[in-house]
């Protein structure tokens, strides 16, 4: 078994919190205790990229009892939890890469000792294993049958890669499943991002100006849960329809340059890049925070901002303070990567359960019949989707009703009417 750890002897505190986490992952459990007893894995070489969190932890649990041969990699150098990765790899043998606070070479020397493993499957957050793949490793694509991808960011590239005619295998877009973003995008972002932003600063956000960039579900989530905490949110949006729906839900709607002027905390979540520029930057108020809580640390131009400062101070652990010309600071969080990751602990675990069952059922569903997929970026089948709800529900003592017979065949026909 191969690692690269920064320090094994934090294992127990790993397992612990492994396990802790375990304890409201009830669908991945049920998965685990099916894959422990079929084996639908057996043979099967997955190299993943992810946030090594415990909650991948308890994903990369379930793949190893399905029968997987697993390597982890991390999908961003400050999410991993080193603790974490002292227990996959003492505790559970697993081959984990990762080392809070990696610095790029390491990053990529890392996804290349996963994708040493020569995969059979892949797991991306963002889709840079993938890429590496079809860029500098090619010699591994003869032996993919497929791979899934859990964020928005990615499912965007492997869009891309797919219509440019460069996709050299099929994808499953587990972040498009409805128990996927609908939850973890929207509740899991919403409330990680907003408790990222108060562990770094320790502000106050009732009464402030909350600024929101993007109102697809992670933008939705966090405005709403800023709301909850009793700020003034303004949405920033370049879709119209997206930017109806926020004014219809109560928030205000306007340009970024407007919003620059009179915010507090602004807040990334977009997917694209240089959504908050030096025009920006020179319109904000004098102590104005910036965060970003979109996958990559692309979002924010901190390149702009470190040339346009005349001097800039670590201020706090999540905080780089930068003094401009006009006398103003600003103060960005995290260098500008994911907030909710790189100052939090990331989304709940209850979240993660019905994501990673995605990643889980999605792996199988590969397995079983990947070799009949084309190239392109699939959907999660809506009956793992819907299977993964029930478990769910079922977790959480809720029950739902079933249509009788004679609501069937109204459904059905077309002949009965009023």
């Amino acid at each position: 078994m191969n690692y690269d750890a920064k320090d094994l002897s934090l294992a127990s505190a790993g397992k612990e919190r492994i396990e802790w986490a375990d304890e409201t992952m009830p669908v991945l459990k049920t998965i685990r205790a099916r894959f422990e007893k079929e084996k639908p894995l057996e043979g099967i070489r997955i190299a993943a990229c992810l946030h090594v969190t415990t909650e991948t932890a308890n994903l990369m649990r379930t793949l190893k009892a399905g029968g997987a041969e697993v390597a982890l990699c991390a999908s961003n150098p400050l999410s991993t939890q080193d603790e974490v990765v002292a227990s996959l790899i003492e505790d559970y043998k697993i081959s984990t890469f990762a080392i809070r606070g990696e610095d790029n070479d390491t990053y990529y020397k890392h996804i290349n000792s996963a994708l040493d493993l020569e995969p059979q499957v892949t797991m991306d957050d963002g889709a840079d294993l993938v890429s590496l793949v079809h860029k500098d490793r090619r010699d591994l694509l003869k032996n993919v049958i497929g791979g899934s991808e859990e964020t928005t960011t990615g499912v965007i590239r492997l869009r891309a890669m797919q219509a440019a005619g460069v996709l050299e295998h099929p994808m499953i877009a587990v972040n498009d499943a409805m128990t996927k973003h609908f939850f973890d995008n929207r509740y899991g972002t919403g409330q990680s991002t907003i408790d990222g932003v108060i562990r770094a600063t320790n502000t106050l956000l009732a009464g402030s100006r909350v600024v929101v960039f993007g109102y697809g579900w992670c933008g939705r989530g966090t405005a709403m849960r800023a709301r909850g905490m009793g700020a003034n949110v303004i949405v920033v949006e370049i879709d119209p329809v997206k930017a109806l729906e926020a004014v219809m839900d109560g928030f205000l709607v306007m340009g970024s340059m407007e919003a620059a002027e009179i915010g507090d905390i602004f807040i990334t979540l977009t997917g694209n890049i240089s959504v908050i520029r030096k025009e920006h930057f020179e319109l904000m108020k004098d102590g104005a925070i910036v965060a970003n809580s979109g996958h990559f640390n692309v979002e924010i131009d901190v390149e702009e901002l470190d040339k346009m400062a005349k001097s800039s101070k670590h201020i706090r652990e999540e905080i780089d303070q930068y003094l401009l010309p006009n006398g103003r600071k600003i103060n960005l969080l995290a260098q500008g990567r994911l907030i909710n990751l790189a100052a939090a602990e990331g989304h709940p675990a209850s979240v993660m359960d019905m994501s990673f069952a995605n990643q889980s059922l999605s792996a199988e569903y590969l397995v079983k019949g990947g070799v009949k997929l084309e190239n392109k970026v699939y959907p999660v089948p809506g009956d793992i989707d819907r299977e993964i709800a029930r478990l769910k529900l079922d977790a959480i003592g809720s029950k739902i009703d079933k249509l009788t017979e004679k609501q069937v065949k109204y459904l059905e026909s077309w002949e009965m009417g009023t």
